[in-house]
C-alpha cells in the first residue's frame, strides 16, 4: 500500500512539472519569466538565452543551453535522454528535437533514445526534426522541413527527408547571438 502511495505522489509531482514546462511557462507573456521558470525546473541555462512563447519542453533537467542561444516559437525540446545546445545556436519556429522515441519493433513499443548535441553557431531552421542520438556540428545548418537521421558534420548544410548534405557554410569568427542587455522587449517575444 505504501509503495502505491509513493508511486502516486511521484506521478503527481511529475505531472505538475510536465504541466509547468509544457503549458504554463511557455504561455507566460514575458521572456524573462519563461527563462527563470525553466531554470527553476532544473534546466541548465547560461545568462543570455531567449525562449519565445509557445514552446514545449520535455524534462528540463536533461537540457543544458549555452550563452547566446535563441529558441523560437513553438519549438519542442526533449531532454529525457539529454540535450545540449551550444553557444549562439538558433532553433527556429516549430523545430523539433527528440532525444527519445519508441522502438517500433518492440512488442511493448518501449522507448529508446540517446542524447542530442547541437553545435555552437548552428541554425536549426523552421519545422525541421532532429532524431535521438544525433550530433549537429558547429556552424551547421539544418534546412526547413529536413528530418535529420544521421550526424551532421560541422559547417554542412543539410536538407530533405532524410536530410543529406547539399552544401557548406563558410567557417568564420561568428559574431552573433542573443544578448538580453540589448533586448528591451520583455513581453510576447
Amino acid at each position: 500500500m505504501i509503495d502505491k502511495i509513493k508511486k502516486h505522489l511521484i506521478g503527481c509531482r511529475e505531472g505538475v512539472v510536465w504541466w509547468l514546462s509544457t503549458v504554463l511557462i511557455p504561455s507566460l507573456p514575458s521572456k524573462n519569466l519563461r527563462y527563470y521558470g525553466y531554470k527553476f525546473l532544473g534546466m541548465k541555462l547560461a545568462d543570455n538565452v531567449k525562449f519565445y512563447a509557445g514552446g514545449h519542453i520535455r524534462k528540463c533537467k536533461g537540457i543544458s543551453i549555452e550563452e547566446g542561444v535563441t529558441i523560437g516559437p513553438k519549438v519542442l525540446l526533449d531532454g529525457r535522454m539529454g540535450l545540449h545546445i551550444g553557444k549562439c545556436a538558433v532553433i527556429a519556429y516549430e523545430a523539433i528535437i527528440w532525444s527519445l522515441n519508441h522502438d517500433y519493433n518492440d512488442e511493448n513499443f518501449k522507448g529508446k533514445g540517446a542524447p542530442v548535441e547541437i553545435g555552437a553557431y548552428s541554425w536549426i531552421c523552421s519545422r525541421s526534426i532532429i532524431l535521438p542520438g544525433i550530433t549537429i556540428g558547429e556552424g551547421a545548418v539544418v534546412a526547413s522541413g529536413a528530418i535529420v537521421t544521421k550526424d551532421v558534420p560541422p559547417y554542412s548544410i543539410v536538407a530533405g527527408i532524410p536530410a543529406k548534405i547539399i552544401g557548406t557554410r563558410e567557417k568564420k569568427e561568428w559574431n552573433y547571438g542573443y544578448n538580453k542587455s540589448k533586448d528591451f522587449n520583455h513581453f510576447y517575444a
